[in-house]
């Protein structure tokens, strides 16, 4: 009998084991596949001509970068939590800031890419001369400065501690965005950031689809133009959405932490990881590599290895 706690001890630690590694596979599997699709889709935006010389599509593949690189350092943030493995608070930091320097390009991206509509419906005149491929590259580069900056506001609230602890001391629990920087005023700082974003791009979208609506209307305006162009706006407002859905995940973790039994919580943190972190992540390619017409043909081929398929010049 003496040896009974000795086998439940065991059996508690492999039950543990079995638990993390299920819990992985569940998130790596989905995450892996929708890689592999974002890394078909990418190399089908570099393949062609057509692709790499229109402003739209150039628009595309940065935001398929910021939504991959998101997921691949969302997923491996994950997979420490999951595995319970400690690091210094500076290799965290790094991480997560990562994170979100990735996670504010995508609703950045989405802002310029309904402007980019806008002008191709109500001004389609002007829209060859405005949007070029010269000025869309410094509106992506613009995109990237802007966050940048906004994340090395956030880590100034770490002035107050010393380097030492952040440099060299483990982190007590596993690395979280929320967890790195023990300081509450930095989550009031996100939350305002988030809710500046959030308002500004939507305003943005909505704008730029009421000017489609009303252009829509005039005898001058190609209708079939504008009603493409309204589904796509529309279609924008909802990647917005799941861009910034990120938001939500550690509030409601931290909400369900205090309120659920442990097994319970590790189960649900998976779903939740998995609806608001890798789907909205992979709908990106989903949506326009299905639904755009002139990269469906070549996506397919690329993903069923086909022979080659010609791929018409897309007109604005």
């Amino acid at each position: 009998m003496s040896s009974s706690p000795f086998n439940i001890t065991i059996e508690q630690q492999y039950q543990g084991l079995l638990e993390r590694i299920v819990l992985s596979f569940l998130s790596t599997g989905p995450a892996c596949f929708f890689l592999i699709i974002n890394g078909i889709l990418m190399f089908s935006l570099r393949s062609k001509p057509v692709f790499r010389y229109t402003c739209r599509y150039i628009l595309l593949y940065n935001l398929l970068v910021a939504d991959t690189a998101q997921l691949v350092v969302t997923q491996v943030l994950f997979l420490l939590a999951v595995g319970r493995v400690r690091i210094t608070y500076a290799v965290c930091g790094t991480i997560t800031t990562m994170a979100n320097l990735t996670a504010g390009i995508s609703p950045l991206t989405l802002v310029i890419m309904s402007l980019e509509r806008y002008v191709a419906v109500c001004y389609p005149l002007r829209h060859a001369s405005i949007i070029t491929i010269k000025n869309t590259v410094v509106a992506i580069i613009a995109a990237w400065t802007v966050s940048s900056p906004i994340n090395v506001t956030r880590n100034l609230f770490l002035i107050e501690y010393s380097y030492e602890k952040f440099g060299k001391v483990l982190m007590e629990d596993y690395c979280t965005d929320v967890g790195w920087i023990p300081n509450s005023l930095c989550d009031d700082y996100d939350r305002a950031y988030n809710a500046v974003v959030f308002v500004s791009a939507g305003l943005t979208v909505i704008s730029s689809y009421t000017g489609v609506v009303i252009a829509a209307k005039s005898a001058s305006t190609d209708k079939a133009s504008a009603l493409k162009a309204r589904k796509t706006l529309l279609l924008h407002l909802v990647q917005l959405v799941l861009s910034l859905s990120y938001t939500f995940y550690y509030p409601l973790l931290l909400a369900l932490a205090t309120t659920v039994r442990r097994i319970v919580f590790v189960w649900v943190q998976d779903v939740i990881y998995v609806l608001f972190i890798v789907l909205p992540r992979c709908l990106t390619s989903l949506i326009y590599g299905l639904r755009d017409q002139t990269i469906r043909p070549v996506l397919l081929r690329h993903l069923f290895c086909r022979s080659k398929l010609s791929v018409e010049p897309v007109t604005s």
